[in-house]
């Protein structure tokens, strides 16, 4: 993130701008459905953000779905094979991405039906949801949230990363999931979300982000 400039911003106001840049925002493969990213890890919050946006765009005449990638978990025993704290397996296996492209992104494509699905597993029962499919409408935007988003070809529009210095990541993730910090310093590694993200929100003050504009 090395000569990014940030500009200090309310939340509010924040998910407020977001929302009216996504009013003109053309999917470049020609789809009718604006397809938006909120990556960060759990700490940072990004489905809080998603939300905001999501609000700003009702209050604008404009529909949305938000989407957590928490719902599309990989059932425990396939996640868990190789223990409970598998740093490995957290970073490439613990998120159903085949689900995903599936139920979320594939009827999104040119052409398809606009039909999602909007989750898959309950993280807490680790049992199907069972949750009816959801038709948008042309025009709709999906709002996805949840970490390491930007390492997996996903089709996005606009990418928006929330990001956590390693110290405000250690000091908002709680202790038992201390084990997972490694997975994100990998993904800064490989991915550079910080870099690579068409908008960059700090996240380090809860209370008082930062963003690219």
């Amino acid at each position: 993130m090395a000569g990014v400039r940030l500009e200090a911003i309310t939340w509010d106001r924040l998910g407020d701008l977001l929302a009216e840049r996504l009013l003109d925002l053309e999917p470049a493969d020609g789809s009718p459905w604006p397809r938006i990213a909120f990556d960060g890890a759990p700490a940072a919050r990004p489905g809080d953000l998603a939300e905001r946006v999501a609000e700003a765009l009702r209050t604008l005449g404009r529909p949305s779905l938000v989407v957590g990638t928490e719902g599309f978990l990989r059932p425990a025993s396939l996640r868990l094979e190789h223990g409970r704290q598998d740093v490995d397996a957290y970073y490439d296996g613990w998120f159903d991405t085949g689900a995903l492209w599936r139920e979320v992104f594939g009827p999104l494509e040119p052409g398809g039906d606009g039909r999602v699905l909007p989750d898959l597993r309950d993280p807490a029962t680790d049992r199907a949801t069972r949750s009816p499919y959801v038709r948008l409408r042309p025009g709709s935007c999906l709002l996805l949230h949840g970490p390491l988003l930007l390492r997996h070809w996903f089709p996005f529009d606009l990418t928006v990363h929330l990001r956590l210095s390693p110290g405000a990541l250690r000091r908002r993730t709680p202790e038992t999931d201390h084990w997972t910090l490694p997975a994100y310093e990998r993904y800064e590694a490989e991915t550079d979300p910080a870099g690579t993200a068409d908008v960059l929100v700090r996240a380090d003050d809860p209370r008082h982000p930062a963003w690219s504009g």
